[in-house]
């Protein structure tokens, strides 16, 4: 969990919000809190809202914005008694939600953040008025689910992953250019201080651990076809949509990604970034916050 005060030199300088009704202390950011549209971004592994800290000045010229920090990570508090299935992280997003009365929202989904943040405009449509998901799945069907041919989910599965995921404080660099992170010539002090804090020992880790192995779970699959009901699923196609994919992703095959999106939403809207990888909140941080802006304006 890192310090309240925080701002890693000016480069994450939005005041801490906390939630406490999650029996843990959950970290968000609320920006422009007046505005009449919402915007809800949700990050993914192994990383927090500081993944979205160069897009949400374009986003709060549009509206609220709201970023919460996931149960063990960034500056949200680690509890040790949890189990971190993704029910507890969906039942954790929408009791934020809930408690702070959002509507109008625009969901802007990132990797585990599209199964999570989804699960609002799955268990809650009437809050939510459209989509931006950004290498992620958050429902439909492929012909061929490629995930496990990935070199992220092969490495996941491999005697490497435990000791190396235990460690992120030391190694959190080299683990995202292994999922896919492509713009290191950005990376300075600030920015490896940033992402390493939240895992200053192994047993901080245990979120960041959790989430690869989630994938694969029974219990994962059972919650998520619990929550996506047929009802569920036809007012979700009833929303606006849009895709976004970094061609050089090497969590989530692009064409099962892109597949998944196509079935739920076969008029929507999609976009691949060549050298851009899995992060593009890292990568291609102005294209991101353009792309949404107009897809905002547009729907």
């Amino acid at each position: 969990m890192i310090e309240e005060s925080e701002t890693f030199q000016g480069t994450w300088p939005y005041a801490p919000h906390y939630f406490d009704g999650n029996r843990f202390r959950m970290h968000y950011v609320d920006e422009n809190p007046q505005g009449e549209e919402t915007f809800l971004c949700v990050h993914g592994e192994p990383t927090w809202g500081y993944l979205y800290r160069n897009i949400i000045p374009s986003l709060a010229r549009l509206g609220r914005v709201v970023v919460p920090d996931h149960m063990g990570f960034g500056k949200s508090e680690t509890p040790h008694e949890r189990q971190y299935t993704i029910e507890e992280h969906c039942d954790n997003l929408q009791n934020l939600v809930l408690e702070l009365d959002l509507s109008n929202i625009t969901l802007v989904l990132q990797d585990w953040g599209g199964p999570i943040g989804s699960s609002i405009a799955y268990r809650h449509p009437q809050l939510v008025r459209r989509l931006c998901i950004m290498d992620a799945v958050v429902g439909g069907r492929a012909a061929n689910n490629t995930v496990r041919e990935s070199p992220w989910f092969k490495w996941v599965n491999s005697p490497a992953f435990l000791p190396t995921a235990s460690n992120l404080g030391s190694n959190i660099l080299s683990v995202m250019k292994r999922v896919g992170f492509e713009r290191t010539a950005h990376v300075d002090e600030n920015w490896v201080r940033a992402y390493a804090a939240p895992f200053p020992t192994p047993e901080d880790c245990v979120a960041a651990i959790r989430f690869p192995q989630c994938i694969a779970d029974r219990e994962t699959v059972d919650f998520l076809k619990k929550i996506r009901t047929a009802e569920a699923i036809t007012s979700l196609k009833q929303k606006p949509a849009m895709y976004v994919h970094g061609e050089e992703d090497r969590a989530l095959p692009l064409e099962f990604s892109i597949e998944c999106f196509k079935d739920l939403w076969p008029d929507g809207p999609v976009v691949t970034l060549p050298g851009v990888g899995h992060f593009l909140q890292e990568d291609a941080p102005e294209a991101v916050a353009a792309m949404i802006s107009q897809f905002v304006q547009m729907t």
